[in-house]
């Protein structure tokens, strides 16, 4: 307390200064309008400027919670149209117009390798949301893997860009389908084989997945067509394909169950044992 009165004594003549100036900045504001209204504008634009900047601070580290609430949303809105198969614009990965019945589980990808040979996705979905081995991944742009391995709260996704991935895919302007490899080299592009020469080829053509098994339902996008030669017999295509997905910046994901798929495997392994 003392320390203070010593501060006000020492400072008395400053302190009445800025007491003086405060009073009349007061009374100048209180009697002139255009100055009074200058005074609230700034302060307005003080405040809002704060209020401004404190709300975007809220924003940024509320973005996580928003990000899987629209995940869970857009699920949810995928599985109704998909319940009422309605059509639409196939240049989308609305899987809403597909052959079959499919549920889609928001998930996260938390972890991602694609500088290995057999790179793998590891995801914050297990046995316990009901995820199972051969399942599908993608992502709003286009196909990521399928699913390898499972437990409680947790999947490995054998990536796209995995040397022992193998996915049936084919021209998204004709029924010409092939396989779906990777050589190991760049993250930007997987390799279609085995697409017959007689295929009309154009660089810049869509690649889908091809529906050929229970896994991907037909019709989701991978790339477009980079370049394009025959293969060492001249039979077919090997096709180089740019995918629509940055395989190195992944998060947002959504898993995709063939709700038939027991059904149609039970019947072809039947078929198979004859």
């Amino acid at each position: 307390m003392q320390q203070i009165l010593n501060f006000i004594i020492r400072n008395k003549a400053f302190l009445l200064f800025m007491l003086l100036f405060a009073l009349a900045l007061l009374f100048t504001i209180q009697n002139h309008s255009y100055h009074k209204s200058k005074f609230i504008n700034s302060a307005n634009f003080v405040s809002g400027g704060v209020y401004n900047q404190l709300n975007s601070i809220d924003q940024y580290f509320d973005l996580k919670v928003q990000n899987e609430n629209l995940a869970v949303e857009n699920a949810r809105l995928r599985n109704l149209l998909q319940e009422a198969n309605v059509p639409v614009d196939t240049s989308f990965i609305d899987t809403t117009n597909f052959e079959g019945s499919y549920l889609f589980k928001p998930t996260r990808v938390i972890k991602n390798s694609y500088s290995a040979s057999t790179n793998i996705l590891l995801i914050d979905k297990g046995e316990s949301d009901s995820i199972a081995q051969d399942f599908g991944l993608i992502s709003p742009k286009g196909i990521l893997g399928i699913v390898d391995e499972t437990s409680k709260d947790f999947s490995t996704i054998i990536s796209i860009l995995n040397t022992k991935s193998r996915i049936s895919a084919q021209l998204k302007k004709t029924n010409h389908f092939g396989t779906l490899t990777w050589d190991g080299k760049s993250p930007e592009f997987v390799q279609l084989i085995d697409i017959p020469k007689i295929a009309p080829v154009a660089q810049g053509d869509t690649i889908i997945t091809s529906g050929r098994s229970v896994i991907f339902p037909k019709g989701i996008l991978i790339g477009t067509i980079e370049t394009f030669k025959l293969d060492a017999a001249e039979n077919n295509y090997e096709i180089e394909v740019k995918l629509f997905n940055d395989m190195t910046n992944i998060e947002h994901a959504y898993i995709i169950e063939h709700l038939d798929a027991q059904e149609i495997n039970n019947l072809l392994n039947l078929s198979d044992d004859q």
